[in-house]
């Protein structure tokens, strides 16, 4: 068994916290993706687990073993860099073999065991060439195949695909999802993408400023976000977020009032917040509609072939981004529309404004 876990595990550099008290625990055959944007402490938090920084408090366990104390060499992970970090004078064949010269096993197994991985990642026609005849994505399939050969308890992958086109990242992503998915080695992913997270985690590890947010599954990381934070961060665009104030509707019901209109609360959250809140918004779950309870200008429309982004402005300056199909009516910049929610409950979101976390259900 090849669980990963932290327990209360804080890092500092100088008086600067980069991982503060990070308790998290990675299943075995688990793809765990730690995501957050640059200087959040992802990075750091995957360095503690290959030995390559101390851990300052707490601890960190490799199946059940602490490996604190214990030499990067002998935890029994392989990690794979953003830079692929190949030899250039080596060929694909010596790169992948590499690790396990080091550990002096016998010519022919390591023949074996890179014609293995060579064949797993489609490279057996390209093992004779140098890191400089190959592509991006074929250097990252070997720096992959590198860290594969050595058979680890863990993978630790830090934005491996960071330095890939757009079309090439989708590819290789897929590529690694199904290739974890078949050796269930139990993998941490470093990224700041959180599409690239959504798409390949069995479940996300969002943190900010060296803080686990929220950890869970990527479909219940989405529809219930712990904290505004979340909320922003997770979605593309992120949900809206919008001040408001708990006001009283008709017939004794709530309403959130918000710049440029009132919003009635569902009876699931009319219970959970009073005073200053903030209301989110999925793009997805709105729509230009004159009878819609909110209003807002017209900034820009972008036009992204598949779906159009209307990037809208409330009265008093907040940002509202209602995601439209390519086939409904655009309006233009300058405009001021009505936009309609959709009238499932879940479409609302709120938080308490002064703790930023999530109220009600």
């Amino acid at each position: 068994m090849a669980e990963v876990s932290f327990a209360g595990v804080t890092k500092r550099f100088g008086d600067s916290v980069a991982v503060d008290g990070l308790t998290l625990d990675i299943g075995d055959g688990e793809l765990l993706v730690l995501l957050g944007s640059s200087g959040c402490g992802k990075t750091t938090a995957l360095r503690l687990v290959a030995g390559l920084e101390e851990v300052s408090e707490g601890t960190i366990s490799i199946g059940g073993r602490v490996v604190n104390e214990i030499d990067p060499k002998d935890r029994d992970v392989a990690m794979v860099f953003q830079s692929y970090a190949l030899y250039p004078h080596l060929s694909v064949a010596r790169n992948i073999e590499f690790p396990l010269r080091q550990r002096g096993m016998a010519k022919e197994e390591r023949t074996a065991k890179v014609k293995e991985a060579a064949v797993t990642l489609g490279l057996d026609a390209l093992l004779d060439r140098k890191p400089s005849q190959l592509s991006g994505g074929q250097r990252q399939r070997v720096a992959l195949a590198r860290a594969i050969v050595r058979d680890p308890q863990v993978f630790l992958m830090d934005e491996p695909l960071s330095n890939l086109d757009a079309a090439l990242r989708v590819q290789t992503r897929a590529d690694i999802v199904a290739l974890q998915s078949r050796l269930s080695t139990t993998t941490l992913y470093v990224t700041h993408d959180q599409v690239e997270a959504m798409t390949m985690g069995d479940r996300i590890a969002v943190m900010s400023q060296g803080v686990l947010q929220q950890v869970a599954a990527p479909e219940d990381l989405y529809a219930r976000p712990a904290n505004t934070f979340v909320a922003g961060f997770l979605g593309s665009p992120g949900m809206n977020l919008l001040p408001g104030r708990i006001g009283r509707g008709v017939d004794d019901g709530f309403t959130v009032e918000v710049s440029g209109g009132s919003v009635p609360l569902p009876p699931a959250l009319r219970t959970a917040a009073a005073g200053l809140v903030v209301l989110g918004l999925r793009p997805e779950s709105l729509r230009i509609d004159p009878l819609g309870p909110l209003r807002a200008g017209v900034t820009i429309v972008e036009l992204l072939g598949a779906e159009t982004h209307v990037i809208c402005t409330t009265p008093d300056g907040s940002r509202l981004i209602v995601r439209q199909p390519p086939q409904a009516a655009k309006p233009a910049p300058g405009d001021q529309v009505g936009i309609a929610i959709d009238p499932d409950p879940a479409a609302l979101h709120l938080f308490d404004a002064a703790s930023t976390q999530r109220l009600g259900p």
